[in-house]
């Protein structure tokens, strides 16, 4: 994404490796290198981390993107792309309120969508804010989508999560049957990828399943977070999600064996025995 937007223009970043936002002003000089969060606190701040523990630790203390908005001009906001807590994400909304415009605006499409440029953002706030985003988010997105007010945008990820998470599992098991079947994995990939199974889950993730590789993008144990998330909306809605929670209690397994490190598709471990 970084990469895409210091195409577009000037960009501030600042990462926990600090190599790799080097490394991005080594290839653009359109990107500049905060020492801080501080430092990198703008009108449109962006953070893309697992969970909002990541997101308050660059929020607080002396260097932190609340002291650095310490004089900002107008309110700032702040764009909370993780996958995260819809009842959380409010919560954390609430405490700036006044301060800082808190937005969620969750991404799906992966490693690849990101590089291509084709992600799909869900956007939890008001109608002005997801014109902001759509327009500085561009270089980045196929599609920018208001889901709703603060939360709403994260509860759409749970939704895509669950999407993606089951048609994980499902892959893993029928790739798993094919092998024990004496199938060829890369064969049956294709046959899948040109009918009604075919997938963006299958045309970014082939590789893990035919070549039994699973370095990782997403891994198993953000899968289990966002499940478990998705779970806890899902109650507080008053809802049941039976194949979500099979699924949770699958991925749950891998992480018991301990391939939570793993790329999600890892779980085809599991299946595979």
């Amino acid at each position: 994404m970084a990469r895409r937007l210091a195409s577009a223009g000037a960009l501030t970043v600042w990462n926990r490796s600090a190599a790799r936002a080097q490394a991005l002003a080594a290839e653009h000089p359109t990107v500049r290198v905060a020492a801080s969060p501080a430092l990198a606190a703008s009108d449109v701040t962006i953070t893309v981390l697992p969970d909002l523990d990541e997101v308050r630790a660059v929020l607080e203390g002396p260097d932190g993107l609340l002291a650095g908005w310490r004089d900002a001009r107008r309110t700032p906001m702040l764009v909370v792309c993780g996958t995260v807590s819809p009842v959380a994400l409010r919560r954390l909304a609430a405490e700036l309120e006044g301060r800082v415009e808190v937005v969620d605006a969750p991404l799906s499409g992966g490693v690849v969508g990101a590089a291509e440029g084709r992600l799909s953002i869900m956007v939890g706030g008001t109608a002005a804010q997801a014109a902001t985003l759509a327009e500085v988010l561009a270089p980045c997105a196929s599609r920018v989508t208001r889901m709703g007010p603060t939360g709403a945008g994260a509860t759409a990820k749970l939704c895509n999560q669950l999407v993606v998470a089951e048609t994980v599992a499902a892959l893993s098991e029928a790739f798993a049957l094919a092998r024990a079947a004496g199938l060829d994995a890369d064969a049956l990939a294709d046959a899948l990828g040109a009918g009604l199974a075919s997938s963006e889950v299958l045309r970014q993730k082939r590789h893990h399943w035919v070549d039994e590789t699973f370095e990782p993008g997403g891994t198993i144990d953000y899968q289990v977070k966002d499940l478990r998330y998705a779970r806890d909306a899902a109650a507080d809605a008053g809802l049941r999600l039976p194949l979500g929670e099979r699924a949770l209690a699958l991925f749950e397994e891998a992480v018991d064996a301990g391939d939570g490190a793993l790329d999600h598709t890892g779980v085809y471990r599991t299946i595979a025995g």
